[in-house]
């Protein structure tokens, strides 16, 4: 039952579970070779580094106060292939489209460090390692056991649909499904947990990334030009330092 809700929620689905909540030490390659949000606005860049330096922060909260909000709506009509079959590599406007890989295989090479394919592939995992950033764990992965890693939609799709991504077109679905600004390799248990969840129902375990999370859901909202709800902004501000507290 809930791989089946994970998948109406349009994220990469293979596992279940509860997210961990332990930091570790980054390996190698680790949170260190991560780069910040606020630097990579096309999401091309690796990992998902801290936003911790009072300067930085305040960009955070000048991003995020630049969201409208908007009730959530029903999820009537919802359906994942609404945005296009899983990971499919012809999502024009989007980084990555069109190299001959798809998209899931694309954010493994992106995100992981020592990098294995399969024989006679330039494409497909077999095995990397990633540092999670909704963790602080390191994960040693291999294709044998793919439901360890999971690519997450940062913004969920399901939750996009009921923000007004219902009324978008198909190519304009396609894009916001494949866009590596909204996708994340991260634990599966973690991505599993999340579901379709906004911000205010849902944050990484690794306190410290909880803002720079808030800046990579910003970020594909506004280039998306979708509003958020009311609680999920205020947690955003929160995140980041602003003044509106969010109990939890």
């Amino acid at each position: 039952m809930l791989t089946a809700a994970a998948l109406l929620a349009g994220c990469d689905v293979t596992g279940v579970g509860g997210p961990g909540g332990d930091s570790a030490p980054p390996a190698r390659g680790g949170s260190s070779s991560a780069v910040s949000p606020l630097v990579n606005p096309e999401g091309t860049g690796r990992g998902l580094a801290a936003v911790t330096a009072e300067e930085e922060r305040a960009k955070a909260r000048v991003l995020v106060e630049r969201l409208t909000v908007k009730g959530r709506g029903p999820r009537t009509g919802y359906e994942r292939d609404a945005f296009g079959h899983a990971w499919l590599d012809t999502a024009d406007g989007v980084a990555l489209a069109r190299n001959g890989c798809d998209t899931r295989n694309d954010l493994l090479k992106l995100h992981g460090r020592d990098v294995e394919f399969r024989a006679g592939s330039d494409c497909v995992v077999v095995s990397m390692d990633l540092h999670d950033p909704y963790t602080g764990k390191d994960i040693a992965w291999k294709k044998a056991k793919a439901a360890e890693v999971q690519i997450d939609h940062v913004v969920p799709l399901s939750y996009a649909w009921q923000l007004g991504a219902a009324r978008w077109d198909d190519a304009k679905r396609r894009r916001l499904a494949n866009d590596p600004l909204n996708l994340l390799p991260v634990q599966g248990r973690a991505n599993s947990a999340k579901r379709d969840s906004g911000p205010a129902s849902w944050l990484p375990p690794e306190k410290g990334v909880r803002c720079a999370y808030a800046v990579r859901f910003a970020q594909v909202a506004l280039k998306y030009e979708l509003p958020v709800t009311a609680p999920d902004k205020r947690t955003m501000l929160a995140q980041c330092g602003g003044q509106a507290a969010v109990t939890r």
